[in-house]
């Protein structure tokens, strides 16, 4: 990874229970812009970091829209010319195995650095054979089912804040 100053840097948090950290660096120590950063973080507090393998998730200058790359200008129907943006967000699960249960927690990362998170169960029967891979998409499906539910009430809560106006936004 290669920062320079003024690059934001965004880590997903090392536990699923944690925020995100957004930060903008304010000192790059290492060669060719690598590695160590002095990371002034949105608490207000200073730091220096080696963000290892996968935990940086966007560098960008605080000028330009976080975790956006223009891609080439698309035409509508109607003919009009259109800019597209790529964006990424990353989910993250975790599960937890105890006995017959399952337990998963899958956590929204994505800029800005609100964290959205979700849960979801399962519970083996004694008459069923033990299948540790079934009780993981049982549960992490719920979990996301779950997640998906709460960005659904997050944009129909945006689209209200913005127009004034009772929201409802289908799930298909």
């Amino acid at each position: 990874m290669r920062a320079h100053v003024g690059d934001r840097i965004v880590l997903a948090a090392e536990h699923v229970d944690e925020p995100t950290r957004d930060g903008e660096v304010l000192e790059v120590r290492g060669t060719d812009g690598g590695p160590p950063f002095v990371v002034r973080w949105a608490d207000g507090h200073t730091g220096l970091i080696y963000p290892g393998p996968g935990a940086v998730l966007r560098v960008g200058t605080p000028d330009a829209e976080p975790a956006t790359s223009s891609a080439p200008a698309a035409t509508t129907r109607a003919g009009h010319e259109t800019t597209q943006h790529l964006r990424e967000w990353q989910v993250r699960v975790s599960l937890l195995e105890s006995g017959d249960d399952t337990r998963a927690t899958v956590v929204l990362v994505a800029d800005p650095p609100d964290r959205l998170s979700a849960r979801g169960a399962s519970h083996r029967s004694t008459d069923d054979p033990a299948s540790r891979q079934i009780g993981d998409e049982i549960a992490v499906a719920r979990a996301l089912r779950h997640l998906a539910d709460r960005l659904i009430e997050e944009a129909e809560r945006d689209i209200e804040q913005r127009t004034g106006e009772q929201a409802r936004v289908r799930a298909t």
